[in-house]
């Protein structure tokens, strides 16, 4: 543990987000520090009332650090002129770790294909005996583990809104699956978006590894036009090598899914990890909720629930490989979002577009497919439905995969995921 002039220790504190992050961080730093909370919502967590302080307080008080949570837009939240006053001040729960403890850390970045890559490369330290921690925007907050050694490796999960506001924080091993436009909503460019995914390289230092896909041309411009201390490792996901052939589990037949075994067998060579154990930890690998997940196989139906799907990229990297597919999508389109899907691809499924946006997902696609819209789910489902049981001969896939955020209707994406199960039960034997 790092403890010889750390930025966090005995320093007058305020944590602005009352999530699990922001929590865990008071939690963290309470004994450490004069520590105040705030929250856009005053109502939430009353039992740390004694420590929130209200907004006319806040601005009378000389804090020396400002620790907020990703979710925070300081663009676009009540604390808005006083953090953009107090700029330099803010920090993460990155930061905090960083400052704390001098353990390797794996952190892992990208527009689609974070959280199965780290927790796959998670699970194969932990099969192979070592004392893997999954943190991040996966697994449990970044400040909540407990019993730390020095062996203990850091598996991290960080997103665009996490990295564009640490300061301190670096890590050994830097990961890029990829780059596609999003969250332009929140960091107003493109260029923005991918500065902020290169802070992870930046900030590395001599003796440390970047992992970036060879193929992605956001990401070569990129390294191009900057220098790097790290040693810069150019993944290429487009030819799968023979190592590809020993994987037997069909949750790797998407194009996404595969560059994601490429990343995690391009590091796990450089941890040394034994690859049988890291071939039958792939295999046995059930994939995450709500993120390409098979929830029925039977027969002559499949059904997948992608409602993690937040773009059109992302669904595509499945659609392409599919055939006689009812493609399902709704919810908020992202701002500049394109479908690139070629026209002999486009053939193998057809489109139900629900919800309260459908016109705006209809005036990207009406030009390239066969469109349905639908004002909700359970009607789009009870249409689907009626096709598949006329067509029982066929081999049919209903693949839910919104491309678009969840906030229309729900809280997040594993709230809109779980009421898809609910309905699917009403259709399926599927045990959810």
């Amino acid at each position: 543990m790092k403890i010889f002039n750390n930025i966090f220790l005995e320093k007058k504190i305020l944590i602005y987000g009352l999530g699990k992050s922001g929590i865990s961080t008071y939690n963290f730093l309470k004994n450490r520090s004069d520590v105040y909370l705030f929250d856009d919502n005053q109502k939430v967590n009353l039992k740390y009332k004694k420590k929130i302080v209200k907004p006319n307080e806040i601005q009378k008080i000389n804090f020396d650090r400002i620790i907020i949570s990703p979710g925070i837009d300081i663009s676009n939240c009540k604390l808005s002129k006083f953090l953009k006053k107090n700029l330099k001040k803010i920090y993460t729960d990155l930061d905090v770790l960083f400052s704390f403890f001098n353990n390797e850390s794996i952190t892992i970045t990208g527009t689609n294909g974070k959280s199965t890559t780290a927790k796959i490369l998670h699970d194969a330290l932990i099969d192979q005996k070592r004392d893997s921690r999954l943190i991040g925007n996966i697994g449990n907050p970044v400040l909540s583990e407990k019993n730390i050694t020095k062996k203990t490796i850091f598996v991290i999960e960080a997103s665009s809104y996490q990295l564009d506001y640490s300061r301190i924080f670096r890590s050994k091993f830097a990961v890029i699956l990829n780059i596609t436009s999003d969250h332009i909503e929140r960091h107003k460019t493109l260029k923005n978006y991918v500065n902020a995914k290169f802070k992870l390289l930046k900030s590395q230092i001599r003796g440390s590894f970047a992992y970036v896909k060879k193929e992605d041309d956001i990401i070569n411009k990129k390294i191009k036009k900057s220098k790097y201390k790290a040693k810069i490792y150019k993944v290429q996901t487009s030819n799968l090598n023979k190592e590809f052939l020993k994987v037997k589990n069909k949750y790797f037949i998407s194009k996404g899914n595969k560059e994601n075994l490429s990343f995690i067998f391009k590091i796990a060579s450089k941890l040394k990890l034994n690859q049988k154990k890291l071939i039958k930890t792939i295999n046995k690998f059930k994939g995450l909720n709500y993120r390409q997940q098979i929830i029925f196989d039977k027969k002559n139906l499949t059904i997948i629930n992608d409602s993690k799907s937040t773009s059109f990229a992302s669904s595509e990297n499945v659609l392409q490989n599919l055939n006689n597919a009812y493609w399902i999508l709704g919810g908020i389109p992202k701002k500049g979002d394109k479908f690139k899907l070629s026209k002999i691809k486009n053939k193998n499924f057809k489109v139900y577009i629900f919800g309260t946006h459908r016109n705006k997902f209809l005036s990207i696609l009406k030009n390239k497919l066969n469109v349905k819209t639908f004002r909700n789910l359970q009607e789009t489902l009870k249409v689907i439905f009626s096709e598949i049981n006329s067509e029982k001969s066929k081999k049919n896939i209903i693949f839910f995969s919104p491309a678009g955020a969840s906030f229309d209707k729900f809280k997040n994406f594993e709230d809109r995921g779980y009421y898809f199960n609910q309905i699917i039960k009403k259709y399926t034997n599927a045990n959810q």
